[in-house]
C-alpha cells in the first residue's frame, strides 16, 4: 500500500526572467514501511523531491499523494498540521532552534504535538543516549560540532515515530562509525515500528542499506535498482 504517490510532479523556478525546471514529471510511488534512497548528482532534483512531499514547497504541475490525503489540496493549516504529525525531517542545515539545548530542540515537536512534559523527557532521554549524545544534551547548537548537531536533528525527526521520515542527506557530517549507527538505528525504527524512511543522498553506506535506488538525472527518474538485503 502507497504511503507517498507523486503522479506527473513538475517544479519549475522562476530566476529572473529564466525559467529552470528542478522537476520535469516525476511518478513516484513509496509503500508504507519502505526504506529507500533517492540518489543521482547534484541538482538532479533529490532535495526538491523531498521538499515537495513534505509540503514545504508547492509544485508546478502534478498531485501528491502522502496518506491518502492529496496535499496539493490542502491549506497551510492543514499541511502544517499533517507535518507536524505524520512527517519527520532531517534536513542537510540542520535546523535546530539555536537558543535551546539538544535536549530541548528533540523535545519541541513533541511539544507542539501536546505530550506531556515526563513522556517527553524520557523519550528525549533515550534517543539521545542512542545517537551517543546523552552526555550533551545540555548544550546548544552554537556549542556542537556539526556532526552533533546533526545527531540531534536526526533525533528529533525519529523521536515521535513518525510516519515518514524525510532525510536530506541525513550522513553527510558524520563520521562512517556514528553513520552505520545512526542507520542502525533508523533500520530498526523502520522494522519495528514501520516508519517510511525516504533518503536523499550521495552515501554509498545509505544507498547499501536501502531496499530500492530511485536514480534522478535533470529532474527525471531514469531508473529504480531494487537491493537484495
Amino acid at each position: 500500500m502507497a504511503i507517498v504517490e507523486c503522479v506527473g510532479v513538475r517544479k519549475t523556478y522562476q530566476q529572473g526572467k529564466v525559467s529552470v525546471d528542478a522537476l520535469q514529471g516525476i511518478d513516484l510511488s513509496v509503500d508504507k514501511g519502505e526504506f529507500i534512497a533517492l540518489a543521482g548528482p547534484s541538482g538532479s532534483g533529490k532535495t526538491t523531491v523531498l521538499n515537495l512531499i513534505g509540503g514545504l514547497d508547492d509544485i508546478t504541475r502534478g498531485r501528491i499523494v502522502v496518506d491518502g490525503q492529496d496535499i496539493t489540496r490542502l491549506k497551510s493549516s492543514q499541511l502544517a498540521d499533517m507535518r507536524l504529525h505524520k512527517i519527520g525531517f532531517v534536513f542537510q542545515s540542520y535546523n535546530l532552534v539555536p537558543v535551546l539545548s539538544a535536549v530541548e530542540n528533540v523535545e519541541f515537536v513533541m511539544m507542539l504535538q501536546g505530550i506531556p512534559r515526563s513522556e517527553r523527557l524520557k523519550r528525549s532521554h533515550a534517543i539521545l543516549e542512542e545517537v551517543g549524545l546523552v552526555d550533551l544534551m545540555g548544550r546548544r547548537p552554537a556549542e556542537m560540532s556539526g556532526g552533533q548537531q546533526q545527531r540531534v536533528a536526526v533525533a528529533r525527526a525519529i523521536v515521535s515515530e513518525p510516519a515518514i521520515v524525510l532525510a536530506d542527506e541525513p550522513t553527510a557530517n558524520l563520521d562512517s562509525k556514528t553513520g552505520e549507527k545512526l542507520l542502525a538505528l533508523m533500520k530498526e525504527l523502520n522494522r519495528s515500528k514501520g516508519i517510511t524512511f525516504i533518503f536523499s543522498t550521495h552515501d554509498k553506506m545509505v544507498m547499501e542499506r536501502a531496499q530500492r535506488i530511485v536514480l534522478l538525472r535533470d529532474g527525471m527518474v531514469v531508473d529504480t535498482v531494487i537491493n537484495d538485503r
